[in-house]
């Protein structure tokens, strides 16, 4: 298994922007698909960003159009660029890998992680 450590989390204002990182060990972290999740406490975590090997990515109604996903494969690295971000966008943000994984099945939600990342916390406030 891969081994992901996240790192950006912070806190923000309302309107705000932060970026999260996640670096993963391993030679074939470019054979990979990564994804964002997010738990609020007292919530179900939240499967909200997608991207395959080939860096297709695909994203929750609730996070479309604010964040973006990326992948920088010379540099092992997973990125969650996030603006204009809301009080509800408070949660602990965990990336995870999946290997093998069909891409299809990947980017439209319906195939689950199997190495995770101890999380970085992120809060909206004013």
């Amino acid at each position: 298994q891969v081994q992901l450590v996240e790192s950006g989390g912070g806190s923000v204002q309302p309107g705000g922007s932060l970026r999260l990182s996640c670096a993963a060990s391993g030679w074939f972290y470019r054979t990979y698909c990564m994804g964002w999740f997010r738990q609020a406490p007292g919530k179900e975590r939240e499967d909200f960003a997608r991207i395959d090997r080939d860096g297709i990515t695909s994203y929750a109604d609730s996070v479309k159009g604010r964040f973006t996903i990326s992948r920088d494969n010379a540099k092992n690295c997973l990125y969650l660029q996030m603006s204009s971000l809301k009080p509800d966008d408070t949660a602990m943000y965990y990336c995870a890998a999946k290997y093998p994984c069909d891409s299809g099945r990947w980017l439209g939600f319906n195939q689950s992680p199997d190495s995770w990342g101890q999380g970085t916390q992120v809060t909206v406030s004013s």
